[in-house]
């Protein structure tokens, strides 16, 4: 079984136990970047939103139901108070536990259903063995947003804002980088940054970042399909590759998409690289 099922069943064994990141990482045998990443990229969860949800859904069926002490489903369904249970279930429905108990109605499309093992990784590809690369240090100048790892749609329009800022940056012609760093974990989000690098940052318009990337070794990951079926090569980095590797992806630092003057913008085809940073 991948680790992706095995934390698929982890949760749903444990989800009233009130356990966390850390705990099901280790439990499943990866570290928690990587049990993050994969995870999100085979299901299009993040972990921390499918726990939560299953939490809740569950519960909402017991108050549905008529639970007589929303303590008690609070406390099974792994809060330690009144409070902390009601604030992250109105949170999710819109609703506070006394209303559904008392027959309000909760919005059906948020509930969270368990995910079966055996279809959290229907696609399986391919994947060419990576290239081992050294480098760095680059300054990549780009355009920035923050993204639920479930809320992706805006990245094709953010390359779009970027494209008014392109040959005025003094960039290294004919590569692109699409640079993923600052994940939360807790709020299930990441910085995506569209851009270009530069050899110095001068004179950056305020509404662009610099980020630094150091010198580092990266796993090349070759991504040939069209545009939209990324996260199947995702999919298969984190579910097949790495988990076979002595090679381990380094957390804490970010990763990005490299683009070259093959790739088209219009059709969304002609690939592009996933260069996943890796320790030591």
């Amino acid at each position: 079984m991948r680790f992706v099922g095995k934390v698929i069943w982890y949760i749903e064994t444990n989800f009233r136990k009130g356990v966390g990141l850390d705990e099901i990482a280790a439990a499943c045998g990866v570290s928690r970047f990587h049990m993050c990443r994969g995870f999100a990229a085979a299901t299009g969860y993040p972990v921390i939103e499918y726990l939560r949800g299953r939490r809740l859904t569950e519960a909402a069926r017991q108050l549905a139901a008529g639970a007589p002490r929303i303590l008690d489903v609070a406390l099974e369904a792994g809060y330690g108070s009144h409070e902390a249970f009601t604030r992250a279930f109105r949170d999710r429905f819109g609703l506070t536990p006394e209303t559904v108990r008392d027959g309000g109605a909760v919005d059906q499309t948020l509930l969270v259903e368990p995910i079966r093992m055996d279809r959290a990784e229907e696609k399986t590809i391919e994947l060419a063995e990576p290239r081992r690369e050294r480098s760095g240090p680059l300054t990549i100048v780009g355009l920035s947003r923050r993204y639920k790892y479930r809320e992706v749609g805006g990245i094709p329009a953010q390359w779009v804002g970027f494209q008014p800022f392109e040959g005025t940056l003094g960039e290294r012609k004919g590569l692109w980088y699409g640079v993923c760093d600052g994940f939360n974990e807790t709020e299930g989000t990441f910085r995506y940054t569209c851009g270009v690098a530069v050899d110095a940052a001068n004179d950056v318009p305020p509404e662009l970042e610099i980020i630094e990337l150091p010198v580092r070794t990266y796993l090349a990951f070759a991504h040939k399909g069209h545009i939209s079926e990324l996260r199947h090569t995702m999919n298969a980095i984190w579910g097949q590759y790495l988990p076979a590797s002595p090679d381990q992806a380094d957390g804490a630092a970010p990763m990005f998409e490299l683009y070259d003057e093959k790739f088209d913008a219009k059709t969304g085809r002609g690939g592009l690289e996933i260069w996943i940073p890796i320790k030591g």
